[in-house]
């Protein structure tokens, strides 16, 4: 036997289906916690270690920017990361005019 228009033999014939369930909150403007790999924390991590020997106007700025998103983003590692990142930033610089001493004599 067919049914026609796809109707369902179980479900009267004027009766509507129930809802959707709502969509997970989210968007624009709020942050949920993240629940997967926390890859802004480990960019983090990564440039603040390169920020540390290298550039750290740079790279340590850029890490730095990177913590802030991650703890915006509400990672595990985020707050963890940009001090870790603020630190070699710091002591980048302080490594970095130790260096340009050295060499001026």
């Amino acid at each position: 036997m067919t049914h026609p228009y796809g109707q369902n033999p179980q479900q009267p014939a004027g009766q509507t289906p129930p809802p959707a369930a709502p969509a997970a909150p989210g968007g624009y403007g709020v942050s949920t916690p993240a629940t997967g790999t926390p890859v802004l924390s480990i960019i983090t991590f990564v440039l603040a270690a390169i920020g540390l020997f290298f550039l750290p106007i740079v790279f340590g700025l850029a890490g730095i920017v990177t913590g802030i998103v991650a703890v915006v983003r509400k990672e595990r590692l985020g707050k963890i990361a940009l001090i870790v990142a603020v630190a070699a930033t710091v002591l980048g610089f302080v490594l970095g005019a130790i260096a340009f001493n050295a060499v001026q004599g």
